[in-house]
């Protein structure tokens, strides 16, 4: 005889995660509980546990949630970017909200050496620039390129550029050789946040800072783009500080922790 029906516990984490699982968007608890016909108090007990093992994240601003990248229903690039997008778009309001410049905040993740925006914020009067969502650049040129291949080990950077003497470059600016691009990204973490100034486009910065997963992989980038005129160095120090506290308000969304 089957045990199955003596753990009702484990049976109801299932039937939420295909609940989930078959839904384009977050669900509040409220609708999990009348939808499988369990009490609120166990749905949220489960999904405690079942975000607690990294397989369900939490929509604050939605009230709602929905599946991690852990579970293989969405494991395809274009649905993670999607999820991504939408757990960092109300991070971007906000970062851009509060701090009242003209910028553009962006998210990006990594596609091999390059990096794609998956979503994007333009604040008042903010700068006309190249990251549409969708669009790739080379990541060793972008803040938030550096920020995600600085928290790569250094095979996995290397494998990124295999045969390449010479790295692609922009308006003549940003890293050559490997060689430069290991002295940047060493700078890069020992700053905390990743910056570049004119390299994708003359009179444009940016800085950046990558948000990981719960083995510590960096899985997408905050980036904040803006006019270089339009800030001093210590102006600059600030933004960048923004940019990684944002970043890490979109890992402890990713991994339920903080």
């Amino acid at each position: 005889m089957s045990d199955s029906p003596r753990i009702p516990a484990a049976r109801s984490t299932l039937a939420i995660l295909r609940l989930l699982a078959a839904r384009s968007g977050p669900v509040p608890a409220s609708t999990i509980a009348r939808e499988l016909g369990l009490p609120r108090s166990s749905v949220y007990q489960l999904i405690a546990v079942m975000m607690d093992e990294g397989f369900v994240v939490h929509y604050p601003e939605d009230h709602a949630y929905g599946l991690s990248g852990l579970v293989s229903e969405i494991g395809t690039s274009a649905l993670q970017s999607e999820r991504l997008a939408r757990l960092a778009r109300p991070l971007l309001e906000r970062l851009v909200r509060e701090l009242k410049l003209p910028v553009v905040a962006h998210l990006a993740v990594l596609s091999g050496a390059d990096v794609v925006y998956a979503a994007r914020v333009q604040g008042f009067r903010a700068p006309t620039t190249v990251s549409a969502i969708g669009v790739r650049l080379p990541a060793h040129l972008t803040a938030t390129g550096r920020a995600m291949l600085a928290l790569l080990p250094a095979g996995q950077v290397r494998a990124l550029y295999p045969t390449r003497a010479a790295l692609i470059r922009r308006n003549d600016d940003g890293p050559a050789s490997l060689g430069e691009l290991d002295t940047l990204l060493a700078e890069t973490r020992a700053r905390g946040w990743a910056v570049e100034e004119g390299d994708v486009t003359a009179e444009y910065g940016s800085a950046g800072a990558s948000a990981v997963d719960r083995n510590g992989y960096p899985v997408a980038a905050i980036g904040l783009t803006f006019r270089l005129v339009a800030t001093d160095a210590q102006g600059r120090a600030q933004l960048g500080e923004a940019v990684g506290t944002t970043a890490d308000a979109l890992t402890a969304r990713l991994t339920g922790r903080g």
